[in-house]
């Protein structure tokens, strides 16, 4: 699929381009983000480069992650990254980051909203999970705040930095955001 950009109330999703790199440089020296994502730490331009050149082209022409750029639509600078992975057949895994100064505004909350009714509606989407390490705060309000069901605590589900560590794991249906879905949904009693 060839790269697409979307559009909320205040923010830009776009593809990532060379004259980013600096910017996700600096955002990713940001030790939370290193702790609780799978970015290597100490996290290098090199790194930035590879996933903005590389990585990220490689997922839209693949069709295995669609990772966007966020932006404020007032043209301000990259201030969060959010992408879509493909982990299994129908359902899609959301990740993100945002950089430290841009927090607490919930612009990652409108951004995983906007790539989660996308996955629905253009990707065929049956599911789109969320997974974070067990501590990781910030990423669960996001995810609950965008709609997500906490569906419990996975044991040795996130392999990061060499080590198995435990994962919450939260899931969002088509309908939680008032879309139909491609199937039934017969719930559990």
């Amino acid at each position: 699929m060839e790269p697409v950009t979307l559009t909320t109330e205040r923010l830009l999703l776009r593809p990532f381009t060379p004259a980013d790199i600096d910017t996700v440089n600096a955002a990713c020296q940001d030790p939370d983000i290193q702790r609780w994502t799978t970015m290597p730490s100490p996290y290098e331009r090199r790194h930035a480069q590879d996933f903005v050149e590389r990585m990220v082209p490689d997922g839209w022409r693949g069709d295995t992650a669609y990772t966007f750029a966020v932006q404020p639509r007032d043209g301000a600078e990259v201030i969060a990254s959010v992408a879509l992975h493909l982990p299994r057949s129908g359902s899609w895994e959301v990740g993100y980051w945002t950089a430290r100064r841009h927090r607490g505004h919930g612009y990652m909350t409108e951004a995983v909203r906007a790539v989660s009714r996308w996955a629905f509606v253009t990707l065929g989407a049956v599911r789109v999970e969320w997974r974070a390490e067990v501590g990781n705060t910030g990423s669960r309000a996001v995810a609950e705040k965008a709609g997500f069901a906490l569906e419990g605590t996975l044991r040795g589900g996130v392999f990061d930095k060499e080590t198995l560590r435990d994962c919450w794991v939260g899931g969002l249906l088509p309908s939680d955001l008032g879309l139909p879905g491609p199937y039934p949904y017969l719930p559990a009693r």
